[in-house]
């Protein structure tokens, strides 16, 4: 039983009416605020050409129209400035190979906002396979994670009449069939985890009220969420719950012949996937079956049906080593592809299972250098892939081929700055307890010292791969910027061990290596404390706060973006309770013990000196709560420190809901560096 802390410290605390998101008052602060901040931040020649020049590279008609296959079909979304809400849209391959495919506009955000006076944000949809005509649209007002689900008809390009339809929510829904869906929604008290997820699932048959809908599946209140699913592979037609426990527990349950759906003996903390015959396990953690033990890190094969039966006949299809670890794999009708990192360089390979063995090769034709990313595949169908390659100074190409053939270019984006004079390398950091921390650097040739820009993010297994961006290319690179990006612990760059010795009590290690990070930096004179600025957000908004509290010298300046801030608190904001596997849970005193040394609202005190930050956040972020941001800021501005802050009112956890809002959001970031570090 968890070891209850005294009296509640949320007493003591006197910014808590910032808490309430549209209450007048906090609205009120937030305005004066935002009014300080732009009118020193967002003036001048600079930040006006910087945010026209981001502008135009969100704006660009120039830029990869990414697609994803349904059917016959190419799926794309498009934004640009004649559609800042953007197209969903459609072509096929053939039309798409061409220098200017015709596309069939599906559904108009802009229009559709327009016509029903609401402020429509694009957040995806679910398409019915096979026949691929109808899908369930998800609309968000304002960017928020909460959307509006309703159906819509592809062969007529409407919304279906009588369709299935839930209003906002944090919901989550999959066809069954054409009649039937598996939903997770808020159907009333105790339908949602603490988190704010679905805690049950029903299935809702066309034509009937949700009231009617029957639960099939309950999870329990302090899980992050359940949510049902169907394959519907021809021929492998089967039912699943996916039930999160915490952000690395989870339990996969099928549905069996007695109506009822049974757990798959695998271990709480593997990434389980089915595909056809196959059952895939991905390990986080050892598991021992029989009288082998099975790394953390590996990728685990076996028949379903067997291993339903009970037997345990693995095969390792990916083994980690000190160097490698799997980053994500895909697959195509008779191919699994893997994205390995070795020391976060990316290769691809492609396995073929051939009566009990699987064969190994490389993924042919693709470029030595950059990062790769399958985008989509078609699993029910071909062994076809689509494939983006990029790197910090190469733009992005997309290629198209099969798993065993050569790949042919579809597309490739525009150069969106000279990159012609910049070198990337990377180097390696030694942090505290000595291990070796990987970082790249990419930087003008012929400077040194230059105003440097170092990022990170350090949580939930997310790797921070290499990629090319128009945006820090512009905003940074192309004004004689040098930018670097942290392969810190808490990430995935190394595989699940590389985050889970940076949970809970080993936190401190992802602010450890952070700083080791900066330090090397300075020692190799690439930046001084005075030309190094940092920036992050969300979990890295949270990095960016210790290093302002535990770190400050390092730094000239600091922008933290929708972050984490009051860590005493976060488990009671929005999804917060859906983090405690990452970071632990405050009420437990012994928990709390690790947490409140490096909490930034808990560790900023008057009296010190800390460089120039900046607070980015949104009202509509129902993620991470704007409070953290607001509460920081008003205590920092109270003991009179050197903080500014903007909050925009729509956007999300991405701080913008349209390309307008995304340039204004990344001018004020670069222009608050470019002011704020001496040069």
């Amino acid at each position: 039983m968890a070891n209850e802390i005294g009296p509640d410290t949320d007493t003591e605390d006197p910014y808590l009416w910032l808490e309430e998101v549209t209450g007048d008052k906090a609205l009120d602060w937030v305005r004066a605020e935002n009014s300080k901040t732009s009118s020193e931040i967002s003036t001048g020649e600079r930040f006006d050409a910087l945010k026209t020049e981001l502008l135009e590279v969100l704006d660009s008609d120039d830029k990869i129209p990414y697609v994803r296959r349904r059917g016959e079909f190419l799926y794309n979304f498009w934004q640009d400035a004649e559609h800042p809400r953007g197209l969903w849209r459609r072509t096929t391959l053939d039309e798409y190979r061409k220098e200017q495919p015709q596309w069939e506009i599906v559904l108009d955000i802009d229009t559709l906002g327009k016509e029903e006076e609401e402020n429509w944000v694009w957040a995806g949809a679910k398409v019915l396979r096979p026949g691929y005509h109808r899908a369930l649209v998800e609309l968000s007002r304002g960017g928020a994670d909460a959307v509006v689900i309703r159906e819509f008809d592809l062969e007529k390009r409407e919304f279906t009449p009588e369709g299935f339809v839930l209003p906002e929510a944090k919901s989550d829904v999959d066809w069954i069939d054409e009649n039937s869906i598996y939903v997770g929604t808020d159907f009333g008290e105790g339908s949602l985890t603490t988190s704010g997820y679905p805690r049950i699932v029903k299935k809702w048959l066309r034509g009937t009220p949700l009231s009617e809908a029957v639960t099939v599946f309950e999870g329990k209140p302090d899980d992050v969420t359940a949510m049902g699913y169907r394959d519907k592979t021809d021929g492998y037609e089967r039912d699943f719950i996916h039930r999160e426990i915490n952000r690395y527990q989870s339990k996969l349950y099928l549905h069996g012949n007695n109506n009822e759906f049974f757990v798959l003996d695998t271990p709480g903390d593997a990434i389980v996937s089915t595909h056809r015959d196959w059952l895939l396990i991905q390990l986080r953690s050892s598991w021992r079956v029989e009288e082998t033990n099975y790394p953390a890190g590996c990728l685990l094969a076996t028949n379903l049906d067997a291993f339903v039966a009970g037997e345990r006949d693995l095969t390792v299809v990916f083994e980690p080593d000190a160097h490698a670890s799997l980053e994500d794999y895909t697959w195509t009708r008779h191919h699994l592809l893997l994205t390995i990192l070795n020391d976060v360089k990316t290769e691809l390979r492609v396995l073929t299972p051939q009566q009990g063995a699987w064969e190994s090769a490389p993924l042919p034709g693709l470029p030595e250098s950059g990062t790769a990313q399958i985008f989509d595949t078609s699993p029910d169908d071909n062994d076809e892939y689509f494939l983006i390659t990029s790197g910090y100074t190469e733009p992005s190409t997309l290629r198209y081929g099969q798993a065993l053939g050569e790949s042919e270019i579809l597309k490739q984006a525009p150069s969106l700055f000279d990159a012609s004079s910049l070198t990337v390398d990377q180097h390696f950091a030694i942090s505290l307890d000595g291990t070796k921390i990987p970082y790249f650097v990419v930087y003008p040739s012929s400077s040194t010292a230059s105003p440097t820009l170092l990022t990170g993010y350090g949580g939930f297994e997310i790797s921070n791969t290499p990629y090319y961006s128009g945006m820090i290319g512009r905003g940074w690179l192309a004004r004689g910027g040098t930018y670097v990006v942290a392969n810190i612990r808490g990430g995935g760059e190394y595989g699940p061990e590389w985050n889970s010795q940076a949970t809970k009590a080993g936190r401190h290690l992802v602010y450890e290596d952070f700083a080791a990070v900066a330090k090397d930096l300075i020692d190799r004179g690439i930046a001084t404390p005075e030309t190094l600025g940092i920036q992050g957000g969300s979990n890295g908004g949270l990095l960016m706060g210790v290093m302002l509290t535990h770190y400050p010298e390092l730094f000239g300046a600091i922008v933290s973006q929708v972050p984490l801030l009051d860590m005493r608190r976060y488990h009671k904001l929005l999804a917060g309770a859906s983090w405690m596997a990452e970071y632990g849970d405050p009420d437990d005193s012994e928990e709390w013990s690790f947490i409140q040394p490096y909490s930034p609202y808990h560790n900023v005190h008057s009296g010190q000196k800390y460089p120039p930050i900046l607070f980015a956040t949104s009202t509509r972020d129902d993620r991470v709560h704007p409070a953290h941001a607001r509460k920081m800021m008003a205590k920092m501005r109270e003991q009179e420190h050197h903080a500014w802050y903007y909050e925009n009112i729509e956007g999300g956890h991405g701080g913008a809901s349209d390309n307008k809002q995304l340039a204004n959001k990344w001018a004020m970031v670069y222009e608050f560096l470019w002011k704020k570090i001496k040069p």
